[in-house]
């Protein structure tokens, strides 16, 4: 990978290639300690199996994991590492469950959930694939108020911001973007505003004007015109309809990056 490690670093952890008996102390150790700094417990007496993939960014950091259910604890001790990331947690198409501030929050069906890394907190993680992202709190703090009363509330998986969030990520946190300085700047501040709008109180989106909103309607537009290709009902109708904004609003949007539909 042709990238300054102090810019990008993308790290992948796996379990498979152990033996059983060494598969948790050596997951615990390396990738709970040693990288997301929480202790963590297997919950099932089968054979415990694992797989995630890391990748970091100054400005951000995006976590995916999936495996046997095991639960993450961040306690005192482990905040001692002084982060004060703003994490979103989110689980698809599985659940998990949350503990902080005094709270327990159960997510299904890819919904989302912020918390505050700097305070003790309990992921449990049950099925399916966990999803993660954080951010510095300072990040935050300067396109929401009070950010760190978001934390703990549940963000719904038909929120339009958060779903906006998860096709930009998909399009634009990619090796090829992040290895180009220019790009990998634009895309971090796109994510920041598009998290601050997922885990703040706004209006709804509509056909805002905003460069990370316009950026990610067409990330989803496009992504959504090449899964349904070859669908013979495909028009400019049916994709505004289905990205909830108007026919003329989609085609400004591919005029402005030069594609057209």
């Amino acid at each position: 990978m042709s990238m300054d490690a102090a810019e990008f670093v993308s790290h992948r952890f796996s379990t498979r290639e152990f033996p059983e008996r060494m598969r948790v102390p050596l997951w615990r150790e390396d990738f709970g300690r040693g990288i997301v700094h929480a202790d963590i417990e297997p919950l099932s007496n089968a054979p415990f199996q694992a797989y995630a993939t890391l990748q970091a960014i100054r400005g951000l950091r995006r976590l995916a994991l999936k495996g046997s259910p095991m639960r993450f604890k961040r306690l005192q001790a482990s905040i001692a590492d002084g982060d004060d990331s703003i994490g979103v947690v989110l689980c698809s198409p599985g659940k998990s469950q949350l503990s902080q501030r005094c709270q327990e929050i159960e997510l299904h069906a890819s919904d989302a959930i912020a918390i505050l890394h700097s305070e003790p907190a309990t992921v449990t993680y049950v099925d399916g694939l966990l999803f993660g992202l954080a951010v510095p709190r300072d990040a935050l703090s300067q396109r929401v108020t009070n950010v760190e009363s978001r934390a703990m509330r549940p963000i719904s998986h038909r929120s339009e911001a958060l779903r906006l969030l998860m096709a930009y990520l998909k399009s634009a946190f990619t090796e090829s973007v992040l290895a180009t300085p220019k790009l990998r700047d634009a895309v971090v501040a796109h994510i920041h505003d598009l998290l601050a709008l997922t885990i703040g109180e706004c209006a709804p989106l509509g056909e805002s004007s905003a460069s990370a909103v316009v950026t990610a309607r067409h990330g989803a537009a496009l992504d959504y015109i090449e899964t349904h290709f070859q669908e013979p009902g495909l028009s400019v109708e049916m994709v505004a309809r289905c990205q909830g904004i108007s026919p003329r609003y989609l085609q400004r949007l591919m005029a402005s990056s030069g594609s057209s539909f």
